[in-house]
């Protein structure tokens, strides 16, 4: 055997080798890559307590309001800010991931009317490519008096891909619904305490430039489910974080099997409660556990008759989420613990 020969082969093999390894590498990215710029509305021009309308270079950088005045909630702000995480004028609530995320009205009850957030793709849709696409969501509710933003979950909320810009200026009549989208969230989004990934997958028909976010189903055509009753105007409000589009089966979060129905008619009370809380309308053996603020469990166990209560008097003023689960079905309420 020469051993020069084989030394070059050597050499040559692992050039080759590193040739495929940067070629497969290529091949993955491009599998997995996310068609949505700043997907997590991380990336942002400034950090203000504002309510405003959004444009492409400002607030949370590419994306822009496409109805409405949407909001972009960041933890660079004051606590309990307009804007702010996690407490603001909608809920309280932490990011998916990172450090922000973005909300808008997806459902009024007298007006009909709905806030858009939009977003350019990084590279056109190919007609006939199948694409996947998914985000996650978060039905907004504060539950403590102090806001009157939203108190009504709603179906509908989802993706609808469009061709132009439509960018929304004041004094632009709202968008109307147009009872269609591409991905959604069929049931009602009720969890105001986990975020609900909503995906699916879809067939491109048009070369979509852009992404439209939100509720495109009118009144008519949305089911609800009321928080709580107030006589103030009925308004949903939904949290958006981590979007994404991918022609890659495994380029995006994608959610298995049927989402799990909420568990309709449970009503906690005292909120704000200051030594003991109460659940009424719960079926026989629903497990309820209660969660700080941070997610660690406090306490967990079975309700043995329809209705429940326990004494959180001894602990920490603040808030907390009470979760529910019976039969496939769950449910999270957020409540305050008052001085």
């Amino acid at each position: 055997m020469n051993s020069a020969n084989t030394a070059h082969s050597a050499h040559g093999f692992m050039r080759i080798a590193v040739l495929v390894a940067v070629v497969c590498c290529n091949t993955l990215t491009t599998q997995a890559q996310n068609l949505i710029p700043n997907p997590s509305f991380e990336e942002a021009d400034t950090c203000l307590e504002l309510n405003t309308y959004y444009y492409p270079d400002t607030g949370p950088l590419h994306w822009f309001t496409g109805g409405g005045t949407t909001d972009h909630f960041q933890s660079c702000l004051p606590y309990g800010a307009f804007n702010g995480v996690p407490l603001n004028m909608a809920t309280f609530q932490y990011p998916y991931e990172g450090e922000a995320y973005a909300g808008a009205i997806t459902y009024n009850e007298q007006f009909g009317t709905r806030e858009y957030w939009m977003v350019e793709l990084s590279a056109p849709l190919v007609i006939g490519q199948t694409y996947h696409a998914s985000f996650y969501a978060n039905a907004a509710f504060r539950n403590d008096g102090q806001s009157n933003q939203a108190w009504i979950a709603s179906s509908g909320v989802g993706m609808l891909f469009t061709m132009e810009s439509r960018q929304h200026e004041p004094g632009d009549p709202l968008p109307v619904p147009v009872n269609h989208a591409h991905i959604q969230h069929t049931g009602i989004l009720a969890d105001t305490a986990e975020w609900t990934l909503v995906s699916g997958s879809f067939v491109a028909d048009s070369a979509y430039q852009y992404v439209m976010l939100g509720n495109h189903f009118n009144n008519a055509n949305t089911d609800t489910l009321h928080l709580e009753h107030l006589e103030i105007q009925g308004r949903g409000y939904t949290l958006i974080d981590n979007v994404c589009v991918s022609p890659s089966s495994d380029g995006c979060p994608m959610a298995l099997g049927v989402p799990e129905l909420a568990l309709e008619g449970v009503v906690l009370f005292p909120n704000p409660a200051v030594g003991e809380v109460c659940l009424s309308g719960l079926p026989q053996g629903t497990w309820v556990a209660i969660r700080d603020a941070l997610g660690r469990k406090l306490w967990a166990g079975n309700a043995l008759a329809g209705t429940w209560r326990t004494d959180v008097g001894a602990l920490a003023r603040g808030a907390y989420v009470l979760q529910m689960q019976q039969g496939g079905r769950q449910r999270s309420i957020k409540f305050i613990l008052a001085e």
